[in-house]
C-alpha cells in the first residue's frame, strides 16, 4: 500500500481547475507588459498630435502671404501732398487713415474663420495642442501680412517720395497699422472662438451611460418571486410562487 502523491490539504498541479488563472500574461491587460503598452499609446498620441499642430501652424503662417496681398490691394490710400517744405495731408477730413486699420481687421477675420472651420473639417478630433497651433499660426501669419504689406505698399520714405514727384503733386501714404496689438491678434481670436462653436454644435459626443435595471425587475416590471420572500432561497417553501388570493366565504 502506497501513500498519495499529492497531501489531501494541497490542490494537484496537474489540475487545470486548481491552476490559478493568469490575467492576461506579459501583453494582456492585467500582465507586467500592460503599463508600458498604455505608456508607449499615450506617447504615439501625444506625438501625432503635436506634428498636426505643427502642420497647422506653418499651413497657417503661409497664408498670412494672401493676407498681406489682399490687404494691398483693398486697403485705402491716403493722400499726401508736398509744399517742398512740409508734408501734408491732400484730405484733412479723409477717413483713410482709419480704413487701412479697417481692412486688416476684416481680412483678418475672415482669414480667421475660414482656416478654423477648414481645420475644423479635416481634424474633427480637436485637442489642445491643435487649437494652440491654430492660434500660433494665426499670430505668425499676422505678422507676415502686416510686413509684406508694408514692404509692397508705397514707399516708407515719406521725404524722399515727397522730393521725387514734387511740389504740389499728390502722392499715396505709407501703408501701416496704426493699432498693431489689436490687429495682429485678430486672426488668432476668431480662429479660436470659431472653433470652439463648431466642436461644440458639430463635435464628436461622449457616449450616453447605460442606466442599469433595479434588481428584482425586469423590462416590464417585477419578477414574480423576487420580492421580500426572495431572499428565503430556492428551496424554501412558496419561493417563487405568486399568492393565491382568499376565496370567499
Amino acid at each position: 500500500m502506497t501513500a498519495p502523491l499529492t497531501p489531501p490539504h494541497q490542490p494537484s498541479s496537474n489540475d487545470p481547475w486548481q491552476t490559478p488563472p493568469t490575467w492576461g500574461g506579459p501583453g494582456g491587460p492585467g500582465g507586467p507588459g500592460s503599463g508600458s503598452l498604455l505608456e508607449s499609446e499615450g506617447e504615439n498620441d501625444r506625438r501625432s498630435e503635436l506634428r498636426r499642430a505643427a502642420v497647422v501652424t506653418v499651413l497657417v503662417t503661409v497664408a498670412g502671404i494672401a493676407l498681406g496681398l489682399l490687404w494691398v490691394w483693398l486697403a485705402p490710400r491716403v493722400p499726401l501732398i508736398s509744399d517742398s517744405t512740409a508734408v501734408f495731408l491732400s484730405d484733412s477730413e479723409g477717413e483713410e487713415a482709419i480704413g487701412a486699420d479697417g481692412t486688416f481687421v476684416l481680412l483678418a477675420l475672415a482669414f480667421g474663420a475660414l482656416s478654423a472651420a477648414l481645420v475644423f473639417w479635416f481634424q474633427r478630433r480637436g485637442g489642445i495642442a491643435l487649437v494652440v497651433g491654430l492660434a500660433l499660426g494665426g499670430l505668425l501669419g499676422s505678422l507676415v501680412a502686416w510686413r509684406l504689406g508694408v514692404w509692397l505698399g508705397p514707399d516708407q520714405d515719406v521725404v524722399a517720395h515727397a522730393r521725387a514727384v514734387g511740389k504740389g503733386v499728390v502722392f499715396d501714404a505709407p501703408l501701416q497699422l496704426r493699432a498693431k496689438g489689436a490687429a495682429l491678434l485678430v486672426w488668432s481670436m476668431g480662429a479660436m472662438a470659431v472653433h470652439l462653436g463648431l466642436t461644440a454644435l458639430f463635435g464628436p459626443r461622449d457616449p450616453e451611460p447605460e442606466w442599469g435595471m433595479f434588481p428584482g425587475w425586469a423590462a416590464g416590471g417585477p419578477v414574480p418571486g423576487a420580492g421580500p420572500g426572495a431572499d428565503a432561497g430556492p428551496g424554501a417553501p412558496g419561493a417563487g410562487v405568486p399568492p393565491v388570493p382568499p376565496t370567499g366565504a
